[in-house]
């Protein structure tokens, strides 16, 4: 649990474990006041929060109730029930909780409706949802919506459907979440469900040193959404300032000329909709050319266990496995320092004691490979390795996912900045990274890819397609990265357009 007092989040261990179960980040009280603003502005009489924790956003409520003098009643839920204890804690008393039920907001949800919600989610990721549960979820979003939620989503997101249902009209709804809410498989249809029904009055970005969870591996956002008649415009804040009084200002409709600690873009909604709503807008003209039109996208090896398969020259020597069964890979994005991978890097991990080596024994019976390499897989055969989720598929268990060399790598997630990686070393990856795949195999065609790439102005596009996590990181999928913008200057002057096959005509019958 985080210390209520505090805010401060276990890094590891078995605590965090714990609240990545439950889905609880708490929300720091600056944080609270700036949506606290939004919701109150027009003194309701009453306020939800269908997520209590320990309880931040009612004491911000009653500070923001007792400072413009109106009386508000505070209503809550939360399925677990220690938060009261937590929230008596952080200073609530008995008349504070009255009106707070242990219930599932999601799947038992109040019967009327409120003026006032303001929640922080449960962030409870897909794959932590059961099967069950899952179908539930998605026949009330399609009940709700209209539209088919993917599956890939998480409670977070049926929780925000559930809190607009459950606002009254011309009521106002605070809500942080994390970016990938606008940023997943099921965002489009999402955002597309609530810009035609709800009023999207602004999207909160925060800079990296202004974060509300600095010690979470997530982007936050906040939305502020009316359930009013939909707008064609909204405001993109980015807060760069924690506390900034000026913001809190702008939000409860009092804006001021100075816009201390924040920036704000005016903009309209079918521009962010096809930029990102968790994007900064962009005046872009459109690109002619993404990285589709030359190259193909694959995530590298899943080996289900990389410990068992993946392996140093030394170890592979002592196992008896011979070179003819191992490929050369490489395992981490730590592992490459730079933009080039070469045989030195491959001596350099080899050195360094790192594994560089992929058991592969595909295309041969079990008959037919050596009998010491037939004694190694029998151990991991008793070890239990064939009933491990992603092994257990396999036909045989031992057989190795095939990547033909990719002549270029990207690394997609990680701390330092995303880039792509000259593979001079021709390994293969692992799913660490992902394979780039010209479509033209001419060593001129890849060198000049390779410098259309490995430009700071395509890079910088890579925000433009990714997912944002904390700390300024970006993930890129491999659909999304062949979706990637390439600026058609370097493409003219490296004069990729000559390779690509033109399009046919559309005939004209008219």
């Amino acid at each position: 649990m985080p210390d209520a007092l505090t805010n401060k989040l276990p890094r590891s261990g078995i605590k965090r474990e714990a609240l990545r179960a439950k889905g609880q980040f708490w929300t720091p009280d600056w944080t609270a006041d700036i949506m606290t603003a939004y919701v109150l502005q027009d003194k309701p009489k009453r306020l939800l929060d269908p997520a209590l924790g320990e309880g931040v956003f009612f004491r911000a409520a009653k500070r923001y109730a007792q400072s413009h003098d109106f009386d508000l009643e505070l209503f809550g839920r939360d399925i677990d029930p220690e938060v009261i204890g937590q929230a008596r804690m952080s200073g609530l008393d008995s008349g504070d909780l009255q009106n707070v039920e242990i219930r599932d907001f999601v799947l038992d949800p109040p019967t009327e409706r409120f003026p006032a919600i303001i929640a922080n989610p449960p962030y409870i990721r897909h794959h932590r949802l059961s099967s069950a549960q899952k179908e539930y979820l998605q026949v009330f979003a399609r009940n709700t919506t209209g539209r088919h939620i993917d599956g890939r989503a998480g409670l977070h997101v049926y929780f925000l459907i559930r809190a607009l249902q459950t606002l009254a009209p011309e009521g106002r709804l605070a809500y942080i979440v994390s970016a990938d809410i606008c940023e997943g498989v099921f965002a489009n249809v999402l955002w597309q469900w609530i810009c035609s029904q709800y009023r999207l009055d602004a999207v909160i970005a925060f800079a990296s040193k202004a974060t509300p969870f600095p010690d979470v591996d997530t982007n936050a956002l906040v939305f502020l959404i009316c359930n009013a008649k939909p707008a064609a415009n909204f405001d993109w804040v980015k807060c760069c300032d924690r506390d900034s009084k000026e913001l809190i200002a702008f939000v409860s409709g009092r804006p001021h000329k100075n816009h201390a600690g924040f920036q704000v873009h005016h903009r309209l909604l079918t521009e962010a909709l096809t930029t990102g709503l968790s994007r900064p807008p962009s005046d872009d003209a459109k690109h002619q050319y993404t990285l589709g039109d030359f190259a193909t996208v694959m995530r590298g090896i899943v080996t289900g266990d990389n410990e068992f398969f993946f392996m140093t020259a030394t170890r592979a020597k002592v196992l008896g496995v011979p070179d003819s069964l191992l490929v050369k890979a490489v395992g981490r994005m730590r592992d490459i320092q730079g933009e080039n991978f070469d045989q030195e890097d491959l001596r350099r991990l080899e050195a360094s004691g790192r594994p560089t080596l992929l058991l592969n024994v595909n295309g041969l019976s079990f008959d037919q490979i050596p009998v010491r390499v037939q004694n190694y897989l029998e151990t991991g055969e008793k070890n239990g390795l064939p009933n491990k989720t992603l092994i257990k598929t396999r036909r045989p268990w031992y057989r190795m996912e095939i990547r033909k060399i990719p002549p270029i790598l990207f690394a997609y997630l990680g701390r330092r900045s995303a880039r792509f990686i000259r593979n001079r070393a021709d390994v293969v990856p692992l799913t660490c990274l992902l394979c780039v795949y010209p479509k033209h195999s001419s060593p001129e065609f890849i060198e000049h890819l390779w410098k259309v790439l490995s430009n700071p102005e395509t890079v910088s596009n890579l925000r433009k397609v990714g997912k944002s996590y904390g700390g300024d990181a970006v993930k890129v999928e491999p659909r999304a990265l062949e979706r990637l913008p390439l600026p058609d200057a370097l493409v003219c002057t490296e004069e990729l357009g000559k390779y690509l096959t033109p399009k046919q005509a559309a005939l004209d019958f008219g």
